[in-house]
């Protein structure tokens, strides 16, 4: 699978977030009670150790450019690892990953408001329908802190997302990748002397598990994206909520109800016909 294809870009991209959801759930089937900022700061120092053997990819020459912008996004993503793992080990693992989903959402918003992008009728169609739909698998009387730490979450996502583009050119993905937990790990450590829990080595399983896995899902995107034009295969990203569901039902014996369904269909649906759309014009231009 080189992701020189359409064909195995998708499937990349289907293994990917498969693997994503792999994370989720070593998160997930942490014990009751485990203290989160230690767990935040073991799956930011083992993933730091898997990314050492690619250091030949450093660009030495630009070594710690863009430093302020790193920062800003490696302590927004430490939030963001914080209320994630909060969501996971509180909520249904489709539900929290449906919230997840609220993330290219939040990023159609930042980009209008922060780079004037324009958004067409589908577009804001879908900023609409999303609300609509995490609202409807919530419903009122769902509302607590694990629901918004998973919107937490799915802001902490947009952010780095939409910051992506401030980004050194001159720097690769693991260089990137690199840079953002080296500057997490002093606050995460700091969070988690003040946590003062006794330390935990049963969780070192789940940190390594989890920083593996996601660290996996982040090279399928790079395979998937760096031969094929984004718009022809980013709705498979979609089948992590897929995913989800068929591993909360099967594992955790999770059944998603109908407002479930209804809601993940009103958020997912419309951003793959924003895909699909695009996919489109770029086969006309």
């Amino acid at each position: 699978m080189s992701g020189k294809t359409v064909n195995s870009a998708i499937l990349l991209l289907i293994i990917g977030n498969a693997m994503a959801i792999g994370s989720d759930v070593f998160i997930k089937t942490l014990e009751p009670g485990a203290p989160v900022f230690q767990f935040a700061f073991m799956r930011c120092i083992l993933t730091l150790l898997f990314l050492l053997p690619l250091a030949r990819k450093f660009n030495r020459q630009h070594l710690l450019d863009g430093l302020k912008v790193h920062a800003i996004r490696s302590h927004v993503h430490l939030a963001g690892i914080v209320c994630m793992v909060i969501a996971l080990t509180n909520l249904h693992l489709a539900t929290a990953n449906a919230l997840f989903y609220g993330a290219p959402i939040i990023v159609m918003v930042l980009s209008a408001v922060f780079f004037r992008e324009s958004l067409t009728p589908l577009s804001v169609t879908a900023v609409f329908s999303g609300f609509a739909g995490i609202l409807i698998i919530l419903r009122p009387t769902d509302f607590n802190w694990a629901v918004i730490a998973a919107l937490g979450s799915a802001c902490a996502l947009a952010i780095n997302a939409v910051m992506v583009r401030q980004l050194p050119r001159t720097q690769s993905t693991v260089h990137k990748l690199f840079l953002s937990y080296l500057l997490i790990i002093p606050a995460a450590g700091a969070l988690a002397l003040w946590e003062g829990a006794s330390w935990n080595p049963g969780m070192l399983i789940n940190a390594a598990g989890s920083a593996a896995l996601i660290l996996g899902y982040n090279i399928t995107v790079l395979l998937a994206y760096q031969q094929v034009e984004a718009n022809l295969v980013t709705s498979a990203e979609y089948t992590g909520l897929i995913w989800a569901v068929a591993i909360g039902w099967i594992w955790f014996g999770e059944i998603p109800d109908i407002w479930f369904m209804v809601g993940s269909l009103m958020i997912v649906v419309p951003l793959v016909l924003i895909g699909l759309r695009q996919t489109r014009r770029q086969k006309l231009v």
